[in-house]
């Protein structure tokens, strides 16, 4: 049978459920995730059918373009909306040492509390977890934490449960059907729905990204949501109701959890060396960039040290700049930074093009800022290290990450980066004397790893100490 045919025959088993056959206990939850800023079109929507979200955010990026802001959040839970947390900085909680998944997890659900929010519910990002994850969001004091895909749907886990149970056998892990986008239609969302009424009820939670018409991938129509809950009211006759994800689970406010960042202060794989992370880049190192250009990233054997370096190739530049800096993060690979002090920063590197340093921070929950940019150093035929002494870190600021940036079209190697408190000075740039890689060396080998510029916006973009949001991986591909 092609799966086409089994698609079609699987949507009619969902969709044969009589109202005589739905069930009393069938209970729906409509869950936001990200705290994108498209979501505030959904309040006057599920106002008008007196039906309340529950809405997990991102805390780190609260404020900053295209997110709901703190007032957003407040007029949310003011309606009788959940708050959420989905994290910090949405990094795969899998694929980070366990320390900084539980201050992504507690952190966040902490941030949420001091913004005066009853925080109950947890949502992986990326529906990633594991053991170690599920009993951290546990110890953080969350009573229940969502995952993605596990009741079965025309989209996708045609042979799993049509509901989850309730109460659920693991309040860690709740399934849920597969994330709306703009493929699915309005009928199929029914027929979920009626699946689980027609077979015992249970929890069924949808989750939603962006509400709006053709602004992403990831999006439902406001239109389409309407005709759901509407049709959603409709079902209350049969006993079908719509809950929040706390309202559905129940449980008492535990206590707040909040992990301190480490104090370490120096960079991680500092010679691009480590790569185990799946993404093509060195483990604890991300791509950043905006503007209009094309960057195209790859693994490369034209090392200043070592057996690997990062190279760059820009195309079509306009403006903008692409780099690669430590992992924004909450202080696994970001090092910490003392405010009022200033470090050095280093990096060996070969260019075709002028190149400059841009420079983050994070500061007290979390959130990442863009703080300033040195001046520039000349393109490099051979081995040239770039140092910097950064101006003194902004009150606030609790850690760091910069990047060697590549602002034209051309080619940027880079390989041995370092960072160090300096004994103090007036900020100073330098190139001092090349290095040419030794004879007799493998030849070079370049492996594409990555295309696209995810926004970690610079100099001319923001101005210093504007709240950026932090890329995901799939912001580069």
């Amino acid at each position: 049978m092609s799966l086409a045919c089994a698609l079609v025959g699987f949507a009619s088993t969902l969709s044969v459920v009589t109202p005589a056959q739905a069930a009393t206990n069938t209970v729906v939850s409509l869950t936001f995730d990200d705290g994108n800023a498209n979501q505030m079109t959904a309040l006057p929507i599920l106002n008008k059918y007196g039906m309340k979200g529950t809405f997990y955010i991102i805390t780190g990026v609260i404020g900053t373009p295209n997110y709901l802001t703190r007032a957003n959040l407040s007029t949310l839970a003011a309606s009788g909306n959940e708050i959420g947390a989905h994290s910090v900085n949405h990094p795969d909680l899998t694929g980070v040492p366990i320390d900084e998944a539980k201050r992504q997890i507690c952190n966040s659900r902490a941030d949420l509390t001091d913004w005066g929010f009853r925080v109950t519910s947890f949502a992986y990002p990326y529906a990633s977890a594991s053991t170690a994850v599920e009993n951290a969001t546990r110890d953080c004091g969350f009573n229940s934490a969502r995952g993605l895909g596990d009741i079965a749907s025309a989209h996708g886990c045609s042979g799993c449960d049509r509901a989850e149970t309730l109460p659920p056998a693991d309040p860690y892990w709740l399934k849920a059907v597969d994330q709306i986008d703009t493929t699915w239609t309005l009928q199929q969302m029914k027929n979920v729905v009626t699946a689980a009424e027609g077979r015992g009820g249970g929890l069924v939670p949808f989750t939603f990204h962006n509400i709006c018409d053709g602004c992403d991938s990831l999006a439902i129509s406001p239109t389409v949501l309407d005709s759901f809950l509407s049709w959603l009211k409709a079902r209350g006759a049969l006993g079908t109701t719509v809950k929040t994800i706390d309202q559905a689970i129940g449980g008492t406010v535990k206590p707040v959890v909040r992990i301190p960042p480490p104090t370490n202060t120096g960079l991680t794989n500092t010679s691009l060396e480590q790569s185990t992370s799946g993404t093509g880049f060195p483990d604890c190192w991300m791509a950043g960039g905006w503007g209009s250009n094309n960057p195209v990233w790859s693994r490369t054997t034209d090392a200043h040290s070592g057996s690997f370096g990062q190279r760059l190739d820009i195309s079509g530049y306009v403006n903008g700049d692409a780099k690669l800096m430590p992992q924004m993060d909450l202080g696994s690979c970001s090092p910490s930074v003392t405010p009022g002090r200033t470090y050095n920063l280093g990096t060996w590197y070969k260019a075709t093009g002028i190149t400059q340093y841009a420079l983050y921070y994070r500061n007290a929950t979390g959130a990442w800022a863009y703080w300033t940019s040195s001046p520039w150093f000349a393109a490099a035929s051979t081995w040239t290290q770039a140092t910097w002494t950064t101006p003194p870190v902004p009150a606030g600021a609790s850690g760091m990450s910069f990047g060697l940036a590549l602002i034209t079209n051309g080619s940027l190697t880079t390989d041995d980066y370092t960072f160090a408190g300096s004994a103090g000075g007036s900020p100073a740039a330098k190139a001092p004397a090349t290095r040419s890689r030794p004879s007799g060396t493998t030849p070079v080998r370049a492996t594409v790893i990555a295309r696209g510029a995810p926004t970690v916006p610079g100099a001319g973009a923001v101005r210093p100490g504007t709240l950026i949001a932090v890329p995901t991986p799939d912001d580069a591909h």
